[in-house]
Formats: C-alpha cells, structure tokens, sequence
C-alpha cells in the first residue's frame, strides 16, 4: 500500500472556548492523526456520531479503515445513501417509530429524508456529493461467528498459509501464537506461549508445517499430536516435555471442538489478511468494518485479541510514513484496554500499535464512555482529544491526567470545568499539533443514517441491499451506463 496525499477531514465547526468569535470551519490534517487520538464522553454525547464522520471523511480522503464495531452501530455507514429523497429511507422507517408515533411508514420515511437534507445542506451537502463520496468508497461488514454480514475465518493464520511465512517469519510467527492461543482458550487450556507446554507442542507442529509449504488445518494438527513427526521438544523427549496421555488428551478436546457446529461458523469466509482488506480496488477506497456486537463478552476478547494481533504484524511490514496510509478505529474499548493489573487478549497489540503504529503512518482511534477504561499508556500516546460531557468527577480527572501526561499541563483546569456542562454534539478538542488552547467542536452531520445499533437481521438486509445496488451497477455499467461499479469488494 502507497502513501495517500495529504488532505484534510471537514469534521465540522469549531470555535475558541473563550470569546465570542463566531463558529469557523473545523479542518484536521490528515496526518494529525498518525499520533491517534482518544474520543471520550458519556453516552447520549455524540461520540459515535463523531466517529462516523471520521471514518466518512477519511475514506473520502483516500485513507482506507479499519472499524471494530462493539455496539452495533458503526454498520450504520452502510446507509449513506446517494439519494436524498425518501425511497432508501423507507426499509428503516419502522424501526425509527416511537411508541406513540402513528403516522404511515411513507410519512415517517419522508419526514426522514426532509430532516438528513436540510441538515447536511447546512453543512454544504447534497446529492452530487453523496453520489461522489459512494462512488469513491467500498464498504466491507465481517461478523466472526455469524451470516448477518461476511463471515471471518479466525484461523487463518493456522489453516490457510501465508506467504508471510517465506518472507517475514517473525510476523507469521506472531499471527500463528494468537490462533494457538485462542484455540486453547475455547479448550479452557492455559493460552500463554512462554507458559503452556500445549502452546509450544501446537506452535511447533503447526510451524513445521507451514514452513514445508503445507496448512496447519485443526484436523492434521490432531493426527501430528497423536503421532508426533518429532521426538524432542527443546533440550527434552517429547514424552517428557508433554506425556503420551496428556497429548491424547489433548487430541481429544481438539476432536470435540472440530465437531462442534458453533466453531465451524469460524473457520469459514474471508482470510484474515488485513493487508489485502486495505488496499484499495478500482479506484475505491475500502472501510471494512468487523463487527463483534453479536458475540458474547468473552467471544468478543478472543476474536479481537486475535485481530489485533493481525494488524499489529502488518502494520510491522510496513514502510517508514509519516502521512496517514489506513486509520484503525475503536469504538467502546471498554474492557479491551484497561488500566493494570487487567490484561485481556487484546491489550498488548493494542498498546503496541499506539507505541509503534505511527512509525508507518498508521493511526489509531480509540473511543469509550468512560476514561477509567483506559490503561494509561494508550492515553499518553494519544496525540489527539476530542472529549465529550464526562458527568463524574473520576471521568474528568481521569482525563486531566491523560492531558498531563502528554505534556498538557496548561489545559488541565480549564478542560476540567468545561467538559461537566457541554451540551450533546459538543467536543472539547485539543490536538497537540495546532497551536494554542483547545477548541469547541460541533461535528458535522453524517451522511449515513444514524438510526442505532443494527440486529443481526438488519445488518443481513442492510449488506443485500448493497449487494443489489453493487449487481445493478454492474449490470448497467456492462450495458454502456458507465459510472464505475459500486461493489463493497
């Protein structure tokens, strides 16, 4: 992947805290962005909202996305529709009524479309933008574990071989432990690479195969367990360093877990190769969204441990940048980066990624309702603050030592009083690279439609209907119409 240009994300209108200025275009370069940034505040404060614009803005800038989705809400940029009038907004209608709301699904769906034009033309928006923006862009949803958008096969790394693994084979390394460990968390076995000798014995035996050229499909895995290619494991025999009965254990629970019909939905659909997923086609821009709001608590840990540990070794084949070349964005990183002692799957390549991401013009954005999520490290590497209401006062100091420990030490008293009384859509932003104190940023209205998390059913109707729109174009560019195919691919 190349470097994009330069540009800049219209966000919205901002205007100094103090002073009576009148509200000015808010403009972020780019490249502000590779030293990430925190988006904090309470629910019900705009900040999925302002989200969805940066994702909007960015794929608009040529930068592609990766967006992990816990809520259900981010699949909503599958509904910037091109068309202003109220066609689209009649499949959504419903599920906008209120429960005192009797007018006709045509009526509301009017009201909608009526409601999304004014406000974007406010914010210099209509339709030949629309149309330019969703002719530049390819929206992609994975659900792990589920139909409702494209599945993902979680152990790719495992059954389907990289060419990592001819090239860089500290980063198949990598990806190839992270499978490893979330099999024998699904096994309820210790995952730990430098502590489990059942982590080692599949590492080896699934690196010897990927090494020869061959897969390490679960299924070959057990037969090598049960009859070892090897004898030795390091300075020891093989059956001193794992018995016979322990490895047939082993072979068992792996059986039990390859007949499952629940683990087959994930090992199948899309590779997981961030790399391929980023590199735009056609002249579009890709934003692919993996949405875990389906999955359990736990699930979602093991999936996204896994996922970031995949980003985290593409990111380290990159070359040197300091322009922004793809943006990571988290929404609600509560339970997946928290504070010490806590250390779930995902921790580590998250906190990895805002250390070294920047290096190759990578950025992360990690966003939460509440600051005390948040392990310390990540705050201080967070170049950017876009902070919302906080009602508590631990929330507000939490943010005032994130500030300090960037060097913010100036803003502090200021950011403290102010964040308790902003109204909804309202940010207080301060971004280490522009000079002088923080500002007040309104963003701007987002294209697509922000009608809340989706269901499962609704992300399955929202990714058809894509679907027919990309086969429509197709079949009207093959026919001479000529606007270039609208395919999520």
């Amino acid at each position: 992947m190349t470097s994009t240009t330069d540009g800049q994300l219209d966000l919205g209108h901002a205007t100094a805290i103090e002073g009576s200025a009148p509200p000015q275009p808010y403009q972020l370069p780019t490249h502000h962005l590779v030293t990430h940034a925190v988006v904090v505040g309470m629910t019900g404060s705009g900040k999925t909202g302002l989200l969805t614009v940066m994702v909007e803005e960015a794929i608009g800038e040529a930068v592609p996305v990766l967006v992990i989705d816990v809520k259900g809400d981010l699949p909503n940029l599958l509904l910037a529709f091109p068309s202003l009038g109220p066609e689209p907004m009649r499949a959504w209608a419903e599920s906008t009524r209120g429960p005192t709301d009797t007018r006709s699904v045509e009526e509301i769906a009017t009201a909608l479309s009526d409601k999304r034009r004014r406000a974007l033309a406010a914010w210099g928006i209509g339709e030949a933008e629309l149309r330019a923006w969703h002719e530049r862009t390819a929206i992609r949803v994975l659900t792990p574990g589920s139909t409702a958008g494209e599945p993902l096969h979680l152990l790719s790394s495992l059954e389907r071989r990289s060419s990592r693994w001819d090239h860089d084979l500290e980063s198949a390394r990598a990806t190839l432990s992270a499978a490893i460990s979330l099999v024998l968390r699904l096994l309820g076995r210790d995952p730990d690479p430098a502590k489990s000798r059942e982590h080692v014995l599949l590492s080896v035996l699934a690196e010897r195969r990927l090494i020869a050229g061959e897969t390490a499909e679960l299924g070959a895995l057990l037969a090598d367990v049960l009859e070892p290619p090897v004898e030795t494991m390091g300075a020891l025999p093989l059956d001193e360093f794992v018995s016979k009965s322990d490895r047939k254990a082993l072979a068992a629970a792996l059986n039990t877990l390859l007949a499952s019909p629940t683990f087959a939905s994930w090992r199948t659909g899309a590779t997981l190769d961030i790399g391929e997923w980023l590199t735009p086609r056609d002249g579009r821009t890709p934003a692919v969204i993996v949405s875990v709001a389906h999955l359990d608590d736990e699930e979602r840990a093991l999936v996204l441990g896994v996922l970031f540990e995949e980003v985290l070794s593409w990111v380290r084949t990159l070359q040197g940048s300091q322009r922004l070349r793809a943006l990571i964005v988290f929404d609600e990183v509560y339970g997946f980066l928290p504070p010490h002692p806590a250390n779930p799957p995902t921790k580590r390549p998250i906190v990895a990624l805002m250390k070294q991401a920047r290096a190759f013009g990578v950025g992360v954005v990690i966003a939460t309702q509440n600051p005390m999520d948040l392990d310390y490290r990540a705050l201080s590497n967070a170049g950017l603050w876009c902070i919302g209401r906080l009602q508590t006062d631990a929330d507000r100091e939490r943010v005032v030592d994130g500030l300090s420990t960037s060097g913010v030490v100036g803003d502090a008293r200021i950011l403290g009083k102010l964040v308790q009384r902003l109204r909804e859509r309202w940010f207080v932003v301060r971004n280490v690279h522009a000079e002088g104190a923080p500002v007040l940023m309104q963003p701007r209205w987002a294209m697509s439609l922000m009608r809340g998390p989706m269901t499962r059913t609704e992300l399955r109707a929202a990714c058809a209907a894509r679907d027919a729109e990309r086969s429509a174009v197709k079949a009207r560019d093959g026919d001479g119409g000529g606007m270039g195919s609208s395919a999520d691919e």
